[in-house]
């Protein structure tokens, strides 16, 4: 492949491209749509992980889950789990209605965060704990690219911007500008690690998403 070719193959997706294993709705269900939804979770749950263990700073919701878990003493797969939970509640009121994926997300990712935080060493390097961030935010990038095509519904936190964004009517970067600086604000009073990684993260995942975006838009269109 060209260096043309391959850049080409790299370029960006700006919308979430329909792939084969797409459901139609929130809970339409088979085996490979939800053993895909299941791996894209668990990427997920481990590139967040890899960025908190970098330890120059985790991106800005496991800033808050890691006040809490030192606060509370219980472990961060506990806090991610229980943060998500909360958030969960607070599409009520807001009558945003929950699917398939949005309850595998509100597990699965608790569950792999612990496991990640359990396994991944924590660095002492700066220069190790960069590449430990960067690593961390291409998995989450590619995690989320898989997970939601599955169409299965979004995880709690992407279910409050949108449906904050649908009953205010406020842009949904701006939306999601406050929750995270809000987030990130908390968790730095609970002493959450709040560092490079964190403006890394704010600053990549972006691009990160929209690129494995574009490498599963290209894969699935042959």
């Amino acid at each position: 492949m060209s260096s043309n070719a391959f850049m080409e193959f790299l370029r960006p997706h700006r919308t979430v491209p329909h792939t084969p294993w797409t459901a139609t709705g929130r809970w339409d269900l088979n085996p490979l749509r939800v053993l895909i939804l299941f791996v894209g979770l668990f990427i997920f749950g481990l590139g967040d992980a890899f960025v908190i263990q970098s330890n120059i700073g985790n991106g800005p919701w496991s800033v808050l889950a890691q006040g809490i878990s030192r606060h509370l003493d219980i472990s961060m797969g506990w806090s991610t789990f229980a943060i998500s939970a909360l958030v969960l509640l607070a599409w009520v009121p807001l009558r945003e209605k929950p699917g398939f994926g949005t309850i595998s997300n509100l597990v699965i990712i608790a569950i792999a965060i612990q496991v990640g935080v359990s396994l991944i060493p924590l660095q002492s390097s700066f220069l190790v704990g960069v590449v430990f961030a960067l690593v961390g935010i291409a998995m989450v990038g590619l995690a989320t690219s898989i997970y939601i095509t599955c169409g299965l519904g979004p995880g709690p936190r992407d279910g409050l911007m949108t449906a904050i964004h649908r009953r205010s009517g406020v842009r949904v970067g701006r939306v999601r500008l406050g929750i995270e600086l809000s987030v990130v604000a908390l968790g730095a009073l609970l002493g959450g690690n709040v560092g490079l990684g964190t403006l890394l993260f704010a600053a990549l995942i972006g691009q990160s998403i929209a690129v494995a975006l574009g490498v599963v838009a290209r894969l699935t269109q042959k």
